[in-house]
């Protein structure tokens, strides 16, 4: 096998969660184009429908399933189905995150409910997709889970959001020593700063101040990140390339600390 063969994902099959728009939308176009089939999952039909619609024009086969995966059940349901109807399960990436009302506040200031949501999409989900991954994700198959920056230091305004984060890289590290007799990988990968439609509004920013944001964050490599940053790392760590790597989150951050 040469070396960018083993870069290559023919023929394998990957959930994506949270995929109809922003990061999950660049995870799913960027495993079809290395070879994967993809099921897609989000609340949003349309957006998921439209993506899987760009998945089949690169040549690969697209499910688009939706639901809410907050709900154990519907994650469980969807773990079977895509078995059923794929043939098998070799990639399950859980993106899918954020908040609800994105207003900023103060840990001393935040309402059990807010609190309660963030732990639920951003902790829980990921904990019950990688358990429903580890039922039917094929032997020597991988599990990515999408954590934050945020959850490496201090984040004011958005607490859950980084404590559910860190909590996604624990989660990571047990999982994968726990899989690895199976030969199961589970890693993270950690963005820093994307311009998705969650980042834009907490930040208030408009698509004119993009090019800027990132010396005004103090990026040393002076941009924002792309999905399809994001969505290059989760192709490496679900590749052959990758076999000897979990348990590990991997920062793609421009060098933000």
């Amino acid at each position: 096998m040469s070396m960018l063969d083993r870069f290559a994902l023919n023929g394998g099959v990957a959930v994506v969660t949270g995929a109809g728009r922003g990061i999950g939308e660049g995870i799913a176009l960027g495993l079809a184009e290395a070879g994967c089939d993809v099921v897609l999952t989000a609340r949003r039909e349309n957006e998921i429908e439209a993506v899987a619609e760009q998945v089949r024009a690169l040549g690969r086969r697209a499910l688009a399933v939706p639901g809410d995966i907050t709900n154990g059940e519907f994650v469980d349901q969807l773990a079977d189905r895509s078995k059923q109807e794929m043939g098998k399960v070799t990639l399950w990436v859980s993106n899918a995150g954020g908040a609800d009302d994105r207003t900023p506040r103060h840990l001393a200031d935040m309402p059990d409910r807010q609190w309660d949501y963030q732990m639920d999409l951003n902790l829980r989900a990921v904990f019950t997709g990688a358990r429903a991954a580890a039922r039917v994700v094929e032997d020597g198959g991988s599990i990515i889970n999408i954590s934050s920056g945020a959850a490496l230091k201090p984040s004011p305004n958005n607490g859950p959001y980084a404590v559910a984060k860190a909590g996604v890289d624990s989660l990571t590290r047990t999982m994968s020593t726990e899989l690895a007799p199976r030969g199961i990988r589970v890693n993270g990968v950690a963005p820093g700063p994307v311009p998705t439609e969650v980042f834009m509004e907490f930040f208030g920013a408009s698509e004119e101040d993009i090019p800027k944001l990132g010396k005004k964050l103090g990026i040393p490599l002076g941009r924002l990140g792309t999905p399809e940053d994001v969505a290059n790392a989760v192709v490496f760590l679900a590749s052959e390339a990758s076999s000897w790597v979990t348990g590990q989150t991997l920062l793609v951050n421009g060098g933000n600390r």
